[in-house]
C-alpha cells in the first residue's frame, strides 16, 4: 500500500471529501493550511496530520504560508511517503515542490488543479505563471476535472493529466415533488462568482412571477451589496439567504429547488453544480467551456451568454418536461460522475507509476 500525503485545506469539505475516498486505498496522511474539520477525527488519527495553523488567502499574497515549507519538510522526511498530493497547485503544490526541491523529501507528487489556480491566477502576473509552470512541471501526475482545464495545465507544462469530475460519494435519492418557483444558489459571495449577477439574472426571470423565489447560501465579502440590492423593489421579499451551510442542510435546498444558479466569470467543473444535478436541479449557468462539458442548453440545462438577462419564457421548454430533465440530470451523474470511482483509478495509476527511486 503507498504512503500519500494530502496536503490542502484541511477545513474544507472538499479535501475531506478526497480523504475519505482515499483511506482505505492507501496509508493516508495529511499537512492542512489551516486545521482540520471536526469530521477529519473519523478518517486520520491526529498522529498523522500537520495543520499550520495559517490563514491563506483565495486573492493571493500567502506568504505566511509559504514560509512554512522547512517545518513542512522536516514533518515530511520523517513520514518517508512515497506521494505528495497537493490540491491548489499555486499555494499547496508550491509547498509539496518546495519540500522535494529543496527540503530533501523523496516522494513523487500528485498534484490536483481546482480551477482558479490554473484558469485564474497564472493570468494575474508573470511571477504567478512561473510558479505555476514549475509546480506543473514537477508534477508526475496531475489531475483536472474538466477537459477544458488540463488543455490549459498542458500549455503551462504538465505531463500526464487525469481528467475526471470531482464528483458525488453518493447519488441523493430522488425528490418526490419539486417546488417549480423555486431557485437555489451557493457559490462563494465573491467577485469571482458573479452573485451580484445571479440576483440580476433572477429579478429577469422573477418579473411577472409571483410566486419566483430565491435561495441564496453560503458567505462573503459581497453579502453586504447583495442584501442592499435584494432589498430594491424588483427582488424585496422575494430572496432569502441562509449563510454558509453544511452538506445536510445543503441538500435539503437542493431536493426542494427546481432550478440552480451558478454564473461566474470563471471556473472548472464545479462540484456545486454537479450536486445539483445529482438532486435534479435543472442549472442555469455561465457560458464557460467546463459547463458545456456537462450540459446542452435548452437540452438540460440553460446557458446564458455574457450580460444576457433572460426572462421567464426562455425557462418554458424546460419547465414543460422538468420532471424528465431532472431525472436525466441524476441518471447523467450517476454514470458519470461518481467520486469513489474516479479515485480507484487515481490510486491503481499511482500504483503503477510507484514510488520515486531512492
Amino acid at each position: 500500500m503507498i504512503r500519500l500525503v494530502l496536503i490542502g485545506d484541511g477545513e474544507s469539505p472538499h479535501l475531506l471529501k478526497w480523504a475519505r475516498a482515499l483511506a482505505g486505498r492507501v496509508e493516508l496522511w495529511a499537512v492542512s493550511s489551516r486545521g482540520f474539520a471536526p469530521e477529519f477525527d473519523a478518517v486520520l488519527p491526529a498522529a498523522r496530520r500537520l495543520a499550520l495553523g495559517t490563514q491563506p488567502r483565495f486573492e493571493g499574497g500567502n506568504i505566511g504560508l509559504l514560509r512554512q515549507w522547512p517545518r513542512v519538510a522536516r514533518w515530511l522526511r520523517a513520514v518517508q511517503p512515497d506521494w505528495l498530493a497537493p490540491h491548489y497547485l499555486s499555494s499547496h503544490g508550491t509547498l509539496a515542490w518546495l519540500a522535494t526541491r529543496v527540503g530533501g523529501v523523496k516522494a513523487r507528487i500528485a498534484g490536483s488543479a481546482w480551477g482558479s489556480d490554473i484558469l485564474v491566477a497564472p493570468e494575474r502576473s508573470a511571477a504567478m505563471r512561473w510558479v505555476t509552470r514549475r509546480v506543473l512541471r514537477a508534477c508526475t501526475v496531475t489531475t483536472s476535472d474538466s477537459a477544458h482545464m488540463a488543455e490549459r495545465m498542458r500549455a503551462l507544462g504538465a505531463a500526464e493529466v487525469m481528467v475526471f469530475p470531482f464528483g458525488l460519494e453518493r447519488l441523493p435519492a430522488a425528490t418526490p415533488a419539486k417546488d417549480g418557483a423555486l431557485f437555489f444558489a451557493n457559490r462563494g459571495l465573491e467577485p469571482i462568482y458573479r452573485p451580484v449577477r445571479v440576483l440580476d439574472v433572477f429579478a429577469a426571470l422573477a418579473a411577472g412571477w409571483p410566486e419566483a423565489r430565491l435561495v441564496v447560501a453560503n458567505d462573503g465579502s459581497l453579502g453586504p451589496a447583495l442584501q442592499e440590492r435584494a432589498a430594491a423593489p424588483d427582488l424585496a421579499g422575494r430572496v432569502q439567504f441562509v449563510g454558509r451551510l453544511d452538506a445536510a442542510a445543503q441538500a435539503v435546498w437542493y431536493g426542494r429547488a427546481r432550478w440552480y444558479l451558478s454564473l461566474p466569470a470563471s471556473d472548472s467543473v464545479s462540484v456545486s453544480v454537479i450536486e445539483a444535478m445529482g438532486h435534479g436541479c435543472i442549472p442555469i449557468l455561465s457560458d464557460l467551456p467546463a459547463n458545456r462539458e456537462l450540459v446542452r442548453d435548452g437540452h438540460n440545462a440553460v446557458i446564458l451568454a455574457d450580460g444576457e438577462l433572460p426572462t421567464r419564457a426562455r425557462l418554458a421548454p424546460l419547465a414543460g418536461r422538468a420532471d424528465e430533465v431532472s431525472a436525466a440530470l441524476r441518471a447523467w451523474v450517476g454514470a458519470h460522475a461518481m467520486f469513489p470511482a474516479s479515485v480507484a483509478a487515481y490510486v491503481k495509476r499511482l500504483e503503477t507509476l510507484g514510488a520515486p527511486a531512492a
